[in-house]
């Protein structure tokens, strides 16, 4: 539970290549139970856009190669959903927000987000920045802090492959939306119900 495979495999007898064979197979089992109940957030909600990936060489920021662009969308005092897309483009994020949030909600966003179907959908509020921090009492704080939580996860790990970089998304959202109950015991619970299905399979 939160042990990269190259630091536990000096505390448990096996090789670093069945460790990593085991993380796999707890998150895919992680990512099945989270996709299967994935349902519209309403109320307030924030949604933002960030990059991850580590340091690469080249141009910093929105111009960097080789990164993943995330979109999150925050329902406040609730859950936090987080999506890998392709671009920044009105067209990417657009089915999301159709999606998995309710018509009428309040939303509210920084500057660069997109804003095309805010409008028709609910309120929403453009939250200003300078120099990074808001100007007045509206925020997007919580889905900031998101941001937050999974990039220091992600660091520990020295980079990831990126055909596995969505196990690890919904990895991350399932520990943020579950941080306050006990991970073990709902992770046995997960694997129990996969041996289950492998065995009606079977």
């Amino acid at each position: 539970m939160g042990v990269p495979a190259y630091r536990l495999r000096f505390q448990v007898p096996y090789s670093k290549p069945t460790i990593l064979k085991w993380f796999r197979i707890l998150r895919e089992a992680i990512y099945q139970d989270v996709i299967k109940d994935l349902k519209p957030l309403s109320g307030e909600i924030e949604m933002d856009e960030t990059m991850t990936g580590g340091r690469r060489p080249g141009k910093r920021g929105w111009g960097a190669t080789g990164k993943w662009i995330v979109f999150g969308i925050y329902q406040r005092n609730g859950k936090v959903l987080a999506f890998p897309i392709t671009s920044r483009a009105k067209e990417t994020m657009q089915p999301y927000i159709t999606r998995y949030t309710k018509a009428g909600s309040l939303y509210y966003t920084d500057d660069k987000v997109c804003l095309y179907l805010l409008p028709i959908r609910g309120n929403y509020v453009v939250v200003l920045k300078e120099k990074g921090v808001p100007k007045g009492r509206d925020h997007i704080n919580g889905i900031e802090g998101f941001w937050f939580f999974a990039k220091h996860w992600l660091y520990q790990y020295r980079g990831i492959n990126q055909a596995y970089f969505p196990l690890y998304l919904k990895e991350l959202e399932w520990r943020f939306n579950l941080r306050n109950e006990n991970l073990v015991i709902l992770l046995r619970r997960l694997l129990n119900q996969q041996i289950s299905i492998v065995k009606e399979q079977i």
